[in-house]
């Protein structure tokens, strides 16, 4: 299984992922992972890396494609690998075709976690995260349903916030699906449902 995860922040992509991951042991890849792993490591490319991000700029992308060829080699990327958070660009899907082409390991598709906007503005308002163990509630919480600590509203779950992130996920983003879509490469799955019917159709549409 080689895929690359798409939807807007909130959709539910990490909770399909880590489902994914507990079943069938397929590493969740995601590219803020890779850079801390390899910075932490004071590899080659964590040490450029570290440079740009304390000098507040982004990585460059052919630094990001060297680093995901280096995490894609590792023992248990064997399996094949979740991809989460890159590609971000059409220029990044480009360079993320060359890589796994030199690899022989082309992507089996490219999952879209589809939600209305709308109702990930709801869900993410609503959002309220445990200060005491950082388990994620809702706004029906009036204490932790884990460890029943005090629950508090993230700071960039504000609505204005949220609206501005799906906004900058549609702009830069979203032309991904029409790139995917192009090469018969993309899957879509209904996400704005419970978790395990979403997670019944992703293990369909990936023929697990």
């Amino acid at each position: 299984m080689n895929i690359v995860l798409l939807g807007a922040p909130g959709a539910g992509k990490g909770t399909q992922a880590a489902k994914l991951v507990e079943e069938f042991g397929t590493p969740h890849i995601s590219t803020g992972d890779i850079l801390r792993a390899a910075v932490k490591n004071q590899t080659e490319l964590g040490k450029k890396a570290k440079s740009y991000m304390d000098a507040g700029e982004l990585v460059p992308d052919s630094l990001i494609i060297d680093l995901m060829n280096e995490r894609l080699q590792e023992p248990d990327a064997a399996k094949g690998f979740i991809l989460d958070g890159f590609p971000r660009t059409t220029a990044q899907a480009v360079s993320l075709d060359a890589l796994l082409s030199q690899l022989k390991r082309p992507l089996d598709g490219a999952l879209l976690v589809d939600v209305p906007f709308d109702a990930i503005v709801d869900r993410l308002t609503s959002r309220r995260c445990c200060k005491d163990c950082g388990a994620i509630g809702t706004v029906a919480d009036a204490s932790c349903p884990k460890c029943g600590g005090e629950m508090y509203q993230r700071d960039d779950d504000n609505e204005a916030t949220v609206r501005n992130r799906l906004s900058v996920y549609e702009r830069s983003t979203s032309p991904l699906i029409d790139y995917y879509k192009g090469k018969g490469l993309l899957l879509t799955v209904d996400g704005n449902r419970p978790v395990d019917t979403v997670y019944a159709d992703v293990k369909a549409l990936l023929d697990l």
